[in-house]
């Protein structure tokens, strides 16, 4: 096969990475081509990430949605450099093919074709964290750099602080501000929660957009189902009625050679009697002159006396 199966957008998952957070990312499928065709999605760390759905079938000329949500993280990898793939499987199926017999074997003759995707991981614009875990401690409003020699004093200068140090670290500057701005610390949570009944309501939604999805693909395939399922009953019915009309046929066949043969032996039978009285109205005229030459001969004979 000289052309593509599927065109995925993007071609790499980018996740905005943060703390205790799950982050999400839309994959768009496209199928360009005449013909059905089943993906799958395989991921060198399945405990990491969640696929959803990870199998699924793309109608032709036409596009398929699918979700990777990456589960909240407890440590920040260094300098947020993610070495994880994603492996998406398609081939051409038969139609009527169902999700549950979607196999990633490579059968003879069946062309499975491979794209690989990256994953890279961006750092929201404010987060103290992810700065303090990259070693790197300055403050972006209101904080100015320690001295270099409060660094040789301290004896912390090339040594990046570790996660703890930076959980200890905004601990500090968060009690700090709540001392002194209490009434900004409390919008702040309200912020914070606001923020994070969003999230809910955009988990909310997107299984919800998914489990519409799942659920118009079920419709999909039972309306097409449904539609074969009629072909093949009128086929039957066609087939029953192709099967009578023989039937009927034979029949009157071998009702027509019985006739036939009875109208044949009724003509040998009529040839027998023709041949019969033939042959009799034949001798019947000699018998009479011979009988006439006998009465003749007689009255000569009686004449001559």
């Amino acid at each position: 096969m000289t052309s593509e199966l599927l065109e995925i957008q993007p071609l790499e998952l980018k996740f905005t990475f943060e703390l205790k957070k799950q982050s999400s990312c839309l994959i768009q499928l496209t199928n360009k081509t005449d013909q059905y065709v089943a993906f799958k999605v395989k991921t060198t760390s399945p405990k990491k990430y969640c696929v959803r759905p990870n199998t699924g079938i793309v109608k032709p000329k036409s596009t398929y949605d699918f979700t990777v949500i990456m589960q909240a993280q407890r440590v920040a990898p260094p300098d947020l450099i993610c070495k994880d793939k994603f492996l998406i499987q398609s081939t051409v199926i038969p139609f009527g093919t169902a999700e549950e017999d979607i196999t990633s074997d490579r059968e003879s003759g069946k062309h499975i074709e491979e794209k690989k995707l990256k994953v890279f991981l961006t750092s929201p614009s404010n987060s103290p964290v992810l700065t303090a875990i990259n070693g790197d401690l300055k403050q972006d409003i209101g904080h100015e750099t320690s001295s270099p020699r409060d660094k040789a004093r301290h004896g912390v200068e090339n040594i990046p602080p570790s996660q703890k140090v930076a959980e200890d670290f905004m601990g500090f500057e968060t009690a700090k501000d709540a001392g002194e701005l209490g009434t900004t610390m409390g919008t702040q949570q309200f912020k914070t929660s606001r923020d994070e009944t969003e999230e809910l309501t955009t988990a909310s939604d997107l299984q919800s957009s998914v489990a519409k999805d799942v659920q118009q693909l079920k419709s999909a395939k039972a309306d097409d189902f449904e539609n074969l399922k009629s072909k093949i009953s009128f086929m039957d019915s066609k087939i029953k009625e192709a099967e009578v009309t023989i039937m009927k046929l034979t029949q009157e066949r071998s009702m027509v050679a019985r006739e036939k043969d009875k109208l044949q032996s009724e003509l040998e039978l009529l040839k027998t009697k023709s041949n019969a009285i033939r042959i009799t109205q034949v001798g019947f005229p000699l018998l009479y002159v011979c009988m006439v030459a006998a009465v003749g001969l007689v009255i000569g004979y009686l004449s001559n006396l």
